[in-house]
């Protein structure tokens, strides 16, 4: 069932106007009001097509909102009573990123979830981040793990907001489909005991061959920031580390590729309890 809350229903068009800009342009603001405000159509779309999103409300500016499919997110979020409110062309192109603004949005709760609520064995794996700096590298991230049926991303410290304008951007949508733990390294580390999960890591001076290394079912990928990598202290808690072999000029990849080759070696590795799951 989707959520929704009914506080939206006393904004007036100022008090929204100030919601809607604090959400976009503050980091803080969203951390204090747990929200977060997602444009455009394939986004209003994986929201609603995901049963956990907890709506607050949605705008729309008609004279930006003229594409045939506005017309149907508009039933869907009429038919679950989510509050939708018209806002002017103007405002709605000053809260944009895009370069052509659809019009239509959303005011959404952000789902940060308890570490201790989640479970190994869900989904393909789990992926480990703490220092991804770039919206761009965090939103592939998500891209590629909602691809690979990936349960979501644990976030380990505050560096990370997944929250923001353009990361959610740069997932497409997918972030509507991931589960996001937020957490620090001490309660990681219990997690990891007390579940028997094997933490992988990566470095370009181990041993291992990515593509040699059995992934078990319980496998947390742990991703370092783009620029150093994992830290010494990381890599020496991780049960294994691997490596990603090149033969050219190049001497490190970009962390959403390192990341994206990780997951599908996971992927076909278990590709046929994967299928036989969703079938």
């Amino acid at each position: 069932m989707h959520k929704c809350s009914s506080l939206s229903s006393f904004l007036s068009p100022a008090a929204l106007e100030r919601r809607l800009c604090s959400l976009t342009h503050s980091r803080e603001a969203r951390e204090s009001q747990v929200a977060f405000f997602a444009e455009g159509m394939r986004f209003v779309a994986a929201a609603l097509a995901n049963p956990h999103t907890e709506f607050e409300c949605a705008v729309i500016a008609p004279e930006l909102a003229t594409h045939p499919f506005i017309a149907t997110l508009r039933q869907q979020l009429r038919a679950r009573e989510i509050p939708l409110y018209t806002i002017p062309g103007s405002l709605f192109r000053r809260l944009s990123i895009a370069e052509e603004p659809q019009g239509v949005g959303i005011i959404c709760k952000q789902r940060l979830q308890p570490l201790g609520r989640v479970s190994p064995d869900a989904g393909l794996c789990w992926l480990a981040l703490d220092t991804i700096r770039s919206p761009g590298n965090l939103g592939t991230i998500c891209r590629t793990a909602d691809a690979v049926g990936a349960a979501g991303l644990i976030l380990i410290g505050t560096s990370i907001d997944p929250f923001a304008p353009q990361v959610i951007r740069a997932t497409m949508g997918s972030l509507f489909a991931l589960r996001l733990i937020r957490t620090d390294e001490a309660s990681f580390a219990r997690w990891r005991e007390k579940h028997g999960v094997t933490l992988v890591g990566t470095s370009p001076h181990a041993t291992t061959d990515y593509h040699a290394f059995a992934y078990p079912e319980r496998t947390v990928l742990w991703l370092g920031g783009e620029r150093e990598g994992l830290g010494e202290s990381q890599l020496s808690v991780c049960d294994q580390v691997v490596h990603i072999p090149m033969v050219g000029t190049a001497d490190s990849l970009n962390v959403a590729t390192a990341t994206a080759i990780l997951l599908y070696e996971v992927f076909n590795q278990q590709r046929s309890k994967l299928i036989s799951r969703h079938k």
